[in-house]
């Protein structure tokens, strides 16, 4: 009687403590949705919501065709062969796994940026958009006017850390930029590796600098998940005030500016 007594003491705490866990959890994401409807108020800017899944995966938003305009339309103002509007890329074959379908080479082994852009994104289910925001953000080639082959060896960050070269697999604009769409089918795959679950609020610091702080977020999309498992920071006030400029030694940009570049040329991301 004894142990039967302590049994169903046990198990009543174990209640308790979960009832007590599930009102804190539930008060930790009013008060994160509280903040970021704050901030998508004052700065058209949700970090829990960047950008929607239905955005992100439409790999037939454009077609080679229409990316080619849009790339002579940005980089009207880039008159050299190294233009990205202009400049043609060696290829591989990419077979196809459970990440992405094949890539089939180009004959000639190279092929424009919109042709490689558009081939990377029907193999791996990622928007065109995504992929010439993430140029863009990562490198500015749509519009540069003078682009550096530094800028196109590590065109979308891939594996390209600040201190030292890009890993040589990573390397050059193609692997660039099927590497980086790949990347982001493999994060999909294996979310549950990754601390961006979607639903719960999720600590996401403002800089790599951990002293910077930051606040919780509540993910609303996959898509947004795998921009913060590739970028994981959001933008602190500071950085959000400044617009398209800068911040505080606190601030990060990287998916501040992705918003801000897709909203300035496609639509609003969600």
């Amino acid at each position: 009687m004894v142990l039967s007594g302590l049994v169903s003491v046990i198990v009543v705490l174990a209640l308790v403590m979960g009832m007590v866990r599930l009102i804190q959890v539930d008060a930790e994401i009013r008060a994160a949705e509280n903040r970021q409807q704050d901030l998508l108020s004052l700065y058209g800017f949700d970090p829990g919501n960047i950008i929607s899944d239905a955005k992100f995966f439409n790999a037939g938003s454009m077609n080679a065709k229409e990316i080619q305009a849009f790339l002579d339309e940005k980089g009207a103002a880039c008159t050299g062969k190294t233009c990205l509007r202009s400049a043609r890329f060696s290829t591989s074959e990419q077979k196809a796994d459970d990440l992405c379908k094949e890539y089939a080479a180009d004959r000639s082994g190279k092929a424009s940026a919109a042709t490689i852009i558009a081939k990377t994104a029907q193999a791996c289910s990622i928007s065109p958009t995504v992929l010439l925001t993430m140029l863009q953000k990562e490198q500015h080639l749509v519009t540069a006017t003078s682009p550096s082959s530094s800028q196109f060896e590590a065109a979308m960050g891939l594996s390209c850390p600040d201190t030292a070269d890009c890993d040589p697999q990573y390397a050059g604009f193609f692997r660039q930029v099927f590497g980086s769409a790949r990347r982001m089918r493999y994060y999909l795959a294996h979310e549950d590796q990754y601390g961006y679950p979607v639903g719960r609020p999720t600590y996401i610091r403002f800089s790599p600098d951990a002293s910077c702080g930051g606040t919780a977020v509540v993910i609303r999309s996959k898509a947004t998940s795998l921009l913060y498992i590739y970028t994981p920071y959001q933008p602190n006030t500071a950085a959000l005030k400044a617009g398209a400029g800068e911040g505080d030694s606190c601030s990060s940009y990287g998916n501040r500016n992705f918003s801000i570049i897709y909203s300035g040329w496609f639509s609003d991301p969600t």
